[in-house]
């Protein structure tokens, strides 16, 4: 018997490092370039047959690898150098975005080359809102004219879709800002945006990613008010904006002022100096009592841990309610203040299902307390409610407005034989 092991058979050959497919591929956009710009002056200023190109060419180019290349082309005719020169080494070509005319129609055909080419490679989605971020980031490397047809095309890119509101950061940038330069391209973005769609349609996409309350930032900080942006906007021929931004500021406020009312509630303060607190900052920030009377109820119901019980909750709300009463009074010395704050209760008992049985001992009790008067009452009854559970709660209204009326007609028959 043979006592040696015996030997295991081996692979002879070649042996590679690497496989073929693991190594990359070095990143050379020049052959890339040289096609996309052979395309374009080929196709010249037929922007139809520029989009039939971008969309053939998909096929046979590397898109994905080299996205930043094809938008540089398209946008500024080559590639960028960082600070927005074109690089001096490359292949260039004088049919793009920067030697367009500078005209709303115009920018509006470039967009639908982009909108084409991306629905159509949605890949290149992510890289184009990237390169809006960077070439925003560039804008002083270019002329006014360059800068006056990025802003065009970017509102009307923003008014379709193509891209976020988020890319707008890139306008905070400290030396764009320092120099004017953000807002002057603000005006024309915000003026083609507004054209394409409206005041409303902005306002929404901009609080989608939070940059409802920061336009602010488009100026230098010693110039970072509501006056300034009002002014600057509304002399640019932009209104609309400079009342949005008004606006938001006002809620911006009217959010601080109720936090600090929660707080100062929280704490315990006496109602003289929660009523005073109140009454200053109502002088600062222009807010009238109808907007005040609405906030100091929200800050009332949220201060306390409501039962959820039915059967409860109206006895806990009419205690609270008795002891709030005074702070309630001190702002609603007008008719539609009162009114206000029926509308108020009325939205509240609907929202909170627990108080839906509640409503008529809330108006009873304020009536009882001075906080409502019976005109208020009356008319909110005949004509100025609104739908939200108007059936209950005038159900539930109704014997003590025969009551008020009843009362109301008394004291005219009284007054008249006393005359």
């Amino acid at each position: 018997m043979n006592n040696q092991k015996q030997q295991k058979p081996t692979l002879t050959g070649q042996r590679f490092k690497t496989r073929k497919r693991d190594e990359k591929e070095r990143f050379d956009p020049t052959q890339f370039q040289e096609s996309i710009v052979q395309g374009l002056n080929q196709t010249g200023t037929d922007l139809e047959a520029v989009a039939k190109f971008l969309d053939a060419s998909g096929a046979k180019l590397d898109y994905r690898r080299y996205a930043e290349t094809l938008f540089d082309i398209l946008v500024a005719g080559g590639m960028l150098a960082p600070g927005g020169t074109l690089s001096d080494d490359m292949t260039r070509t004088e049919f793009c975005l920067f030697t367009a005319q500078e005209d709303l129609e115009t920018m509006q055909a470039y967009a639908q080359v982009f909108n084409k080419l991306i629905r159509r490679y949605k890949y290149l989605e992510k890289g184009f809102e990237e390169e809006i971020k960077k070439l925003l980031l560039f804008l002083k490397g270019f002329t006014e004219s360059e800068r006056n047809k990025l802003a065009m095309l970017t509102g009307i890119l923003l008014a379709n879709g193509n891209i976020s509101a988020s890319i707008l950061s890139s306008l905070f940038n400290e030396n764009l800002v320092k120099e004017g330069v953000s807002a002057a391209f603000a005006v024309k973005l915000f003026k083609s945006w507004i054209n394409e769609k409206d005041i409303n349609s902005v306002a929404a996409s901009l609080r989608k990613v939070g940059m409802d309350n920061r336009l602010m930032e488009l100026f230098p900080a010693n110039k970072r008010s509501c006056e300034h942006f009002s002014k600057y906007f509304t002399d640019a021929g932009l209104k609309e904006l400079s009342d949005f931004a008004r606006n938001q500021q006002s809620i911006g406020a009217r959010k601080e002022l109720q936090k600090e009312l929660q707080e100062q509630m929280s704490r315990g303060d006496p109602f003289k100096d929660i009523i005073a607190y109140v009454k200053e900052e109502m002088k600062k920030t222009s807010i009238s009592e109808q907007t005040m009377i609405g906030i100091v109820w929200t800050s009332v119901m949220s201060s306390v841990e409501w039962n959820k019980k039915e059967e409860l909750v109206t006895e806990q709300a009419i205690k609270h309610l008795k002891q709030y009463s005074p702070l309630l009074k001190a702002f609603t010395s007008q008719g539609l203040s009162e009114l206000t704050l029926l509308l108020k209760i009325q939205e509240y008992c609907y929202d909170n299902i627990h108080f839906m049985k509640a409503f008529q001992k809330i108006v009873v009790l304020l009536y009882k307390a001075d906080v409502l008067s019976e005109e208020a009452i009356l008319k909110w009854y005949s004509e100025a409610h609104v739908a939200k559970g108007k059936s209950v709660f005038l159900e539930q209204m109704k014997k003590f407005v025969e009551w008020l009326k009843n009362a109301e007609e008394e004291s005219e028959s009284e007054e008249e034989e006393a005359d």
